[in-house]
């Protein structure tokens, strides 16, 4: 038995053709993180908005993975509400060549 299969981008979303993909990468990787930390605190989807300053609405849809309407500035906002140290690096692209445009990036760490 065969199976076919395609190799990973490592970026789902450019996989699928999304725009924006590196963006759409980096904020599922931040509600991922968010969701961990309100499963970990056992609050409701109303205690965890009264804390993070948004809706129930906006909460219950970090909870399902879908931030499609929260930006990833406000996404690092409720994670610093949260308790976490938020960095951003900003540097010259790796590939130097004219016209390309650099790329996003996440590393978490958990300790």
């Amino acid at each position: 038995m065969t199976t076919d299969h395609e190799k990973s981008s490592g970026n789902v979303f450019a996989d699928l053709g999304f725009p924006n993909s590196e963006q759409e990468l980096v904020k599922a990787k931040l509600t991922v993180q968010i969701y961990r930390l309100l499963k970990d605190r056992g609050v409701t989807q109303a205690e965890a908005a009264k804390l993070l300053g948004t809706t129930q609405a906006q909460v219950s849809a970090l909870m399902r993975c879908r931030p499609v309407s929260i930006s990833v500035g406000r996404l690092m906002d409720f994670l610093t509400t949260l308790g976490q140290d938020v960095e951003v690096s900003v540097k010259p692209a790796s590939h130097r060549r004219k016209g390309q445009q650099g790329h996003m990036s996440v590393t978490m760490q958990t300790t």
